[in-house]
């Protein structure tokens, strides 16, 4: 008799999504610099695969500082001529420079809220969405927290915060848990 394989999300098949699924999707996460980096990767990923998102994470982190908010949103001229260089990240003008913008949104929001993480996660008070769908099909691809959250968002000056990604966001940082009810890493 062999070793079972752990039950997961159907979406989690490569040596990229499985780590990211197991350790991370629908985990809360508190930290500013991470919900930054999401979000960040969440925008990048408009338009593109999840996947291809998570093979340049590293890249990521490099590019953008550590996902420093203070350091991001002091970019110029000449950091954005570098990073629509750089082919480690996605190079996209409208990205790179909502990046920036959100950045100091962000930032905004933390002096506002004392951190982003308390704004982020009042939109749930504070208590996680737990889902307990039994197939892909089940889980939407947004809902009307999300849109309400986008709004508020958008009203704050991000960018590339649609309901879709910020539904995806939510997923992400553990706002709203969407692992499938038999998956292992619920």
């Amino acid at each position: 008799m062999g070793v079972r394989k752990p039950v997961r999300c159907a979406w989690a098949r490569t040596d990229w999504s499985i780590p990211y699924h197991d350790a991370e999707w629908g985990k809360p996460l508190h930290d500013d610099r991470a919900l930054f980096e999401l979000l960040t990767l969440e925008g990048a990923q408009a338009g593109l695969s999840w996947e291809t998102i998570l093979r340049k994470r590293e890249r990521y982190r490099i590019a953008f500082d550590g996902f420093d908010p203070a350091r991001v949103a002091r970019y110029g001229a000449r950091k954005r001529t570098e990073l629509l260089a750089d082919a480690g990240i996605v190079r996209n003008r409208l990205k790179i420079d909502a990046t920036i913008g959100n950045a100091a949104a962000f930032l905004a929001v933390q002096e506002a809220f004392g951190s982003f993480d308390a704004y982020w996660w009042s939109f749930v008070d504070g208590k996680p969405i737990v889902n307990r769908p039994r197939t892909m099909a089940e889980v939407p691809a947004k809902t009307a927290l999300a849109e309400r959250t986008s709004a508020d968002l958008k009203r704050r000056g991000f960018r590339f915060v649609g309901p879709t990604i910020v539904y995806s966001f939510m997923q992400a940082s553990g706002v709203v848990n969407d692992h499938l009810a038999d998956c292992a890493f619920r």
